[in-house]
């Protein structure tokens, strides 16, 4: 089987997305009768060997953080159309969306939606509350018009049969195990990077990005004070100067924020628009045990045996489920957290059920036996971009 993935979601400082469709890319290459094709925008084209990736130029976006909006579907349909793939996966909401679905029609081969963005809670973040209804209409009609949806979490996949989508289902994510390992952890790590040996190193790994809410982070901080010393990683990080803590780059190899990870005592993450949370994953694959919010998805990850939640936009509650991570016994926290990925998340199981699920929609035009039903599209709406406009 040949899949080909779209997405706009690639950058040079992209994350989960980016993750999981090198995983994928990874899986297909060990698999005998399976073939992965990418296309994505990039600087410049590039071609590399038959059905490996296939990047078109398009300008990056202004205070985009590398992202590229690519605005002509045309050279994207045809992109895909010459690639052949058996099943096409559209990873975002925007152009290249409509481009996956004018490119599956051409060849009669099912066209996914992965819902890896609440784009409704982003946008109304953002915009204000009055994006939500419009917004809402969009992806009944963007999603309504493909074969089928897959959505990271249960809450995803709840959102979406509450907007009426019934050709749904729920594919979380998964995690190297074996690149995520508490066997990376370098007790150097702390010398290098001038932290003090003593510190309770707390981690935050990602973007610096408005719904990661890394203010609470940062005020959370300021009430607990030492020994707590916060290692940030990510593009383009806030250094508040009244906090001990150190920034490190984004880092493109996994294998180094691999290592990164485990040399720390606790993951902490204050978004509450996970749509998965791949990194939490990773950070618990690494022995470490996280603090979260009770928000997203990232309750359907972490609990009170391998970490704390707090209520979003809490710093005093933030605070407080940190301290009572390590009044209790964070590494045995951390031992259970990597436990719950590894027996629940490793990339073979989650690429096995896809697959499944890709063949039967192949064949069946479903992937589970029910009544589905199409939402009626909201053609009028401006939001709306067909694939040949």
């Amino acid at each position: 089987m040949h899949l080909a993935d779209i997405t706009m979601f690639w950058g040079p400082a992209s994350g989960g997305v980016r993750r999981y469709i090198l995983a994928k890319r990874a899986y297909c290459a060990a698999h005998t009768g399976l073939r992965h094709s990418l296309v994505v925008p990039g600087a410049h084209s590039t071609r590399l060997e038959e059905g490996v990736l296939t990047t078109r130029t398009v300008p990056a976006l202004p205070m985009g953080k590398g992202y590229r909006f690519p605005l002509r579907a045309q050279p994207w349909i045809d992109a895909l159309v010459e690639r052949q793939p058996d099943v096409i996966e559209a990873g975002d909401p925007y152009r290249l969306a409509w481009a996956a679905m004018a490119a599956g029609r051409a060849l009669d081969v099912p066209v996914v939606g992965f819902f890896h963005s609440d784009l409704t809670r982003m946008t109304a973040l953002r915009f204000g509350g009055w994006t939500r209804a419009p917004i809402k209409r969009y992806i009944q009609h963007l999603y309504g018009h493909m074969d089928w949806v897959f959505a990271p979490s249960q809450i995803m996949t709840e959102r979406l049969h509450g907007l009426g989508l019934r050709r749904v289902s729920t594919q979380p994510l998964g995690v190297d195990t074996d690149m995520f390992t508490p066997q990376r952890r370098d007790d150097a790590m702390r010398v290098r990077l001038g932290i003090p040996a003593d510190a309770r190193l707390l981690v935050y790994a990602g973007r610096n990005a408005i719904e990661k809410n890394l203010s609470v982070l940062f005020d959370a901080l300021r009430r607990l004070g030492a020994p707590y010393h916060l290692l940030l990683i990510g593009s383009d990080m806030p250094r508040p100067a009244d906090l001990a803590h150190t920034v490190v780059d984004f880092v493109s190899d996994p294998r180094i924020l691999a290592g990164l990870l485990a040399s720390c005592d606790a993951l902490i993450h204050a978004g509450d628009q996970e749509t998965f949370g791949l990194v939490i994953a990773e950070g618990m694959a690494a022995g470490l045990p996280v603090i979260g919010v009770n928000s997203g998805a990232v309750p359907e990850l972490v609990d009170d045996s391998v970490g704390a939640l707090a209520q979003p936009n809490d710093a005093a509650a933030f605070a407080a489920a940190i301290d009572s991570v390590f009044a209790r016994n964070p590494v045995a926290l951390g031992a259970a957290a990597r436990a719950r990925v590894v027996a629940t998340f490793g990339w073979p199981a989650r690429f096995e059920r896809m697959l499944g699920d890709l063949r039967q929609l192949r064949s069946q035009g479903e992937i589970q036996p029910a009544t589905l039903s199409m939402v009626e599209p909201a053609s009028s709406h401006p939001l709306v971009n067909q694939p040949n406009e």
